[in-house]
C-alpha cells in the first residue's frame, strides 16, 4: 500500500499560543479576519510595476510603498508577522533558543528584480531571511522551506515535528511572499483570458491573481489559554505532474490529515479550501473534497475559500487562511467566498460560504493548500475548550 495512503496514528495536540498576519486587506491578524468578513476585498489597479506591459490590470496588494516600489517588503512583512504572533503568545521578540521555520515560494525575487532592472541596493545574503530574524529577533535557528503555494503549511508540520521530537517546547512557523512582476506576467500569459479577480469554484472563473502577504503562528507543547490547538498537519507529494494536481493525491492528503488528528471526516465542520479560482485546480480540489466527504446527505462541512478577497499570497497562503481559521474559531464567523455565483459541476452537494459572513459554532476546521509538483499539505486545527 502506498505510504501516503497507509491509515495513521492519531497524534498529540499542539497549542497554537499565537498568531499574527498581514494582507493586502488588513495590517494584522484580527484586522484580517473582521475585513474578510466583511467580505472587502483588496483587489486594486496595479501598483507595483508598469501595467501596460500586462493583460491583467489588478492585483491583491498591500499598499505600503513610499510611493515606488522598493527592496525588502516581504522581509519586512515577515518580522512583522512574527512579531504579532509573539506579542499575542505573551513572549517576548527574543527567538535565540526558539527555532523558526519559514515557507515560502518566491522569498526576495521582487527585491532581485528591483536590483536588476532600477539598480535598487539589495545585497545577496538578504534574499534569505535569516539575516533579518537574527538582527531583529537575535534568531540563531531558522529554516526556509521552498514547496510552492503549500510551503507555509509544510513550515508547520516542520515545527510541529520538533516539537514531538521532545527537543523543544516553543517554536515559530511562518509564510511570506510578494507580488514579483516575473510571476505576474507567467501567470498573465498562461490564462486564456485577462483575469479580473480571482472567484474560487465559480464556473465563470478565469484563473488566479497574486496578492501580497505574510502570516505566522507560534506553537507550543501545551498551553492553559490557547488560541487553538493544532490537531495535525499531514503532507506528501504525488509528483503526478510539474503544474496539474491530482485529485488522488489531494485526497491522500485530506485523509492523512484526519488520521493524524484521530477523527472521521463527519466531525469536521468546516474547510478553508486552496481555492485559487484556476480552472483545473479547483476543480480537483472540489472533486476530492467530495470524495473524503459524505455530501450526498447536504450534511458535509461548510467551505470557505479567502483567496477571493486576499488574492493568491502564494507560498504564505496556507498559514494565512490558517490565521483566520483560529479567528473562526474564537468569534464563530466564517467568512465568505466572495464572487461564487454558480459552483462548478465537481462541487455539488458542497456547502459553500457565500454572500456574507455565516455564523456557526464551528469546533474543528480543516485547511488546505496544495502547490505545483503535487506538493500537499493539509491541517486540522481544534477549537480551544475542547
Amino acid at each position: 500500500m502506498d505510504k501516503a495512503l497507509t491509515p495513521a496514528r492519531p497524534g498529540p495536540r499542539y497549542a497554537v499560543a499565537g498568531s499574527g498576519a498581514i494582507a493586502s486587506t488588513g495590517r494584522n491578524a484580527p484586522e484580517l479576519y473582521e475585513a474578510l468578513c466583511a467580505a472587502r476585498s483588496g483587489l486594486a489597479p496595479l501598483r507595483g510595476f508598469d501595467a501596460d506591459r500586462f493583460r491583467a490590470r489588478h492585483a491583491y496588494e498591500i499598499d505600503d510603498r513610499p510611493g515606488r516600489d522598493v527592496p525588502g517588503r516581504a522581509t519586512a512583512w515577515l518580522l512583522e508577522a512574527i512579531a504579532e504572533a509573539l506579542a499575542s503568545a505573551g513572549l517576548g521578540e527574543d527567538l535565540s533558543e526558539i527555532p523558526v521555520f519559514v515557507g515560502t515560494g518566491l522569498r526576495e525575487l521582487r527585491s532581485a528584480e528591483l536590483w536588476w532592472t532600477e539598480g535598487a541596493p539589495f545585497p545577496a545574503r538578504r534574499l534569505h531571511f535569516g539575516p533579518a530574524l537574527a538582527e531583529r529577533f537575535g534568531a540563531v535557528e531558522t529554516y526556509t522551506v521552498n514547496n510552492a503555494c503549500s510551503a507555509s503549511l509544510y513550515a508547520l508540520a516542520l515545527a510541529a515535528d520538533r516539537l514531538a521530537t521532545g527537543e523543544q517546547d516553543v517554536v515559530v512557523a511562518a509564510g511570506v511572499d510578494s507580488i514579483t512582476a516575473s510571476m505576474f506576467g507567467l501567470l498573465d500569459r498562461v490564462h486564456a483570458e485577462p483575469v479580473d479577480r480571482v472567484r474560487p469554484f465559480d464556473r465563470n472563473r478565469r484563473g488566479v491573481l497574486m496578492g501580497d502577504g505574510a502570516a505566522a503562528v507560534v506553537l507550543r507543547r501545551t498551553a492553559e489559554r490557547p488560541l487553538a490547538w493544532l490537531r495535525s498537519v499531514a503532507v506528501n507529494c504525488d509528483a503526478f505532474h510539474v503544474t496539474a494536481p491530482d485529485g488522488a493525491g489531494v485526497a491522500a492528503a485530506i485523509e492523512r490529515a484526519h488520521g493524524l488528528a484521530g477523527l472521521d471526516p463527519a466531525q469536521i465542520d468546516l474547510v478553508f479550501a486552496h481555492g485559487t479560482g484556476t480552472l483545473l485546480n479547483d476543480e480537483v480540489e472540489a472533486g476530492a473534497l467530495t470524495k473524503v466527504f459524505d455530501v450526498s446527505t447536504g450534511q458535509g462541512p461548510l467551505v470557505t475559500a479567502i483567496k477571493s478577497m486576499t488574492g493568491h499570497t502564494s507560498g504564505g497562503s496556507g498559514l494565512m487562511s490558517l490565521v483566520v481559521a483560529v479567528e473562526t474559531l474564537r468569534h464563530g464567523r466564517i467568512p465568505p467566498t466572495v464572487g461564487l455565483e454558480e459552483p462548478v459541476p465537481d462541487a455539488e452537494g458542497l456547502r459553500f460560504v457565500t454572500g456574507e459572513a455565516l455564523r456557526s459554532d464551528v469546533r474543528r476546521v480543516q485547511v488546505d493548500a496544495f502547490g505545483f509538483g503535487g506538493v500537499n499539505a493539509v491541517a486540522v486545527l481544534e477549537k480551544a475548550g475542547l
